[in-house]
């Protein structure tokens, strides 16, 4: 089962309004185990960056001018992403933002049920708690102290770990992975289940108690369970 975990830094909130992308960072999982296939790449905005948002993420116009544009790199980006789910968080916004870009290359959109939605999933799973990144980490002892300002690829890694988490813990089943070149592929290993002991444990129940659970199911009658 191929994933990608995603994160997209921006010039502000709407793109309707003329905001734009400016970084994406993507990570690949297969069989939730992250792999070494990764699409990381800044992006020219074609307008100045704001204030606010140049103080959450620190991209500023002088770094990101001459950086390829969002027309010069969706294909790349459509391409990585393939037919894998995307695993998000606050899935609304970042696919508000692709499905913007996207629709002004005139590439097709990507259906909104592709997204696993981390913050849905946190906030049904802890309902009252913070559910953003950083609480996450904090619930799951996920070491974030490199996360001084947003970025895309460094809030991927972090998603990725917050994500296993959330399904079930960070090898959530048997499935391994390898890469080769770029190339990855799943390896499935055979579940391990114990074999039977050569020699049955002892008993530890002593006599007196095995005599004080017969009298005491005895007097629950022949409808009790513990007969049957």
């Amino acid at each position: 089962m191929r994933e990608i975990v995603l994160d997209t830094e921006t010039t502000g909130f709407d793109p309707e309004s003329g905001d734009r992308i400016v970084e994406i960072g993507a990570i690949e999982l297969i069989g939730h185990v992250p792999t070494s296939n990764v699409f990381h790449e800044y992006i020219d905005p074609e307008r100045a960056m704001p204030q606010e948002a140049f103080e959450v993420h620190g991209l500023g116009d002088d770094f990101l001018r001459g950086k390829p544009k969002f027309a010069e790199l969706g294909q790349k980006f459509v391409d990585f992403i393939g037919d894998a789910k995307l695993v998000i968080h606050n899935a609304a916004f970042d696919m508000k933002f692709l499905n913007a870009e996207l629709k002004w290359m005139g590439l097709p959109q990507i259906p909104f049920d592709r997204a696993i939605d981390t913050l849905d999933i946190a906030r049904r799973r802890f309902p009252g708690s913070p559910a953003s990144l950083d609480a996450l980490c904090r619930r799951f002892g996920i070491d974030n102290s490199a996360r001084t300002l947003h970025g895309a690829l460094l809030d991927s890694e972090i998603l990725a770990e917050v994500y296993l988490e959330l399904i079930g813990g960070r090898q959530p089943d048997f499935g391994l992975s390898s890469s080769s070149g770029g190339a990855t592929s799943a390896v499935e290993v055979e579940a391990w289940s114990p074999p039977p002991r050569p020699r049955a444990l002892p008993a530890r129940v002593t006599a007196d108690e095995a005599n004080a659970h017969a009298a005491f199911v005895e007097k629950l009658g022949d409808q009790a369970l513990w007969p049957k």
